[in-house]
């Protein structure tokens, strides 16, 4: 008896891993090779993303900030040109990510579920497309590398927050 409750046990938990793995993905890192690591990994843990900055020049994304819940992350990169802002709405969440890059980020482009499309730098370069590979999940943080400049980004998709204190 004791044998079929330790057997049933691991079954449940490779199941419960299993479902949390179908849950989330990643997609990049779309960009140059230079900079230096960042991640908001431990951002998530304060809500969904709420809203977006984002530094562009001329030719560049220059620096990236991210709210979560409501509780902003570090500025990631340079600090000259001009910083763009927009918040998302109560609920809303961001479900795919394009851009270009050359050797360094160039442009972004967020849309999210309630049909908004948030763009940000110059139409120039290679081109890419992300989006979650699993259905009812968002982008939920993202990472990268960073200098001057935003030199590349990673995506992180997963599932919308059940609750929120901080929301």
């Amino acid at each position: 008896m004791l044998a079929f409750a330790v057997l049933a046990l691991l079954c449940a938990s490779a199941s419960a891993n299993a479902i949390q793995a179908r849950s989330s993905s990643y997609s990049g890192e779309y960009g140059g090779g230079g900079g230096k690591r960042f991640s908001h990994s431990g951002n998530q843990l304060d809500g969904p993303i709420t809203a977006l900055r984002v530094r562009v020049n001329r030719y560049f994304i220059v620096g990236l900030q991210v709210r979560y819940g409501t509780v902003w992350s570090d500025y990631v990169g340079g600090r000259l040109g001009d910083l763009e802002e927009i918040f998302l709405h109560p609920g809303e969440s961001v479900i795919q990510v394009s851009g270009k890059y050359k050797s360094y980020l160039k442009q972004l482009i967020f849309v999210t579920d309630k049909g908004r499309y948030l763009p940000f730098g110059k139409d120039t370069g290679t081109s890419f497309n992300a989006v979650p590979l699993h259905p009812n999940t968002v982008l939920r943080f993202i990472s990268g590398r960073s200098g001057s400049v935003i030199d590349a980004i990673g995506l992180h998709w997963g599932v919308y927050p059940s609750h929120c204190n901080s929301c």
